[in-house]
């Protein structure tokens, strides 16, 4: 697929931040993802919401039509998810995420993933391991993102350079890009009655 270009990164470039709130393991209910429009890492601009299966197939499609519906498409510059798995082991394709959208898509995570526990805990879970599997590793390489606190990346439709950028110039509260934390908080405060501390 091919990368889009970022010429320029303004300042205020509009981002949706994806996260899902908590939830019970291996249970066989729906968990609640929120999405956040910022501009940059300073203002929020709207909310959305869908729903996924804990442990389910969905996310991907689930994600698609959250973000296709939305008015705010035409200023959405890039998707940002907190991470490449919501409700347990519901994988995101970010490659096709990227191409039904036709936006850049960034994983954020904190540390550095084990892919072989990873792996393991597919194989020994689900019966569609291999096909779950397969879509973790079309996600591709993991960057590291130096900063204050070194965070990692991947990357569908976007240089990996670029994306480090967008993360850096969103980051402006905590250790990980705003639209992640703002979408952690509300989630949390939407399914527990009160959001618990930062992301």
């Amino acid at each position: 697929m091919e990368n889009h270009n970022f010429r320029q990164i303004k300042s205020e470039i509009r981002i949706l931040g994806i996260d899902d709130a908590p939830f019970t393991p291996r249970s066989d209910e729906d968990v609640l993802l929120v999405g956040t429009v910022f501009r940059g890492g300073q203002w929020l601009d709207g909310v959305l919401t869908t729903t996924v299966r804990v442990d389910g197939d969905d996310a991907t499609w689930k994600i698609i039509e959250m973000v296709n519906g939305s008015r705010h498409l035409n200023q959405l510059r890039v998707i940002m998810l907190d991470g490449l798995t919501f409700g347990g082991f519901n994988v995101v394709d970010i490659v096709e995420l990227s191409e039904r959208t036709g936006l850049p898509v960034i994983v954020v995570v904190r540390k550095h993933p084990d892919m072989e526990r990873i792996r393991r805990a597919l194989k020994h879970r689900f019966p569609d391991w291999k096909a779950r599997w397969r879509i973790i590793e079309r996600a591709g390489r993991i960057h590291r993102v130096e900063s204050e606190d070194p965070i990692y990346i991947q990357t569908s439709g976007i240089e990996p350079d670029d994306a480090a950028e967008i993360v850096r110039l969103s980051t402006t509260r905590s250790s990980i890009p705003e639209p992640i934390r703002v979408a952690h908080i509300i989630a949390s405060g939407v399914r527990l009655g009160e959001s618990r501390g930062s992301a």
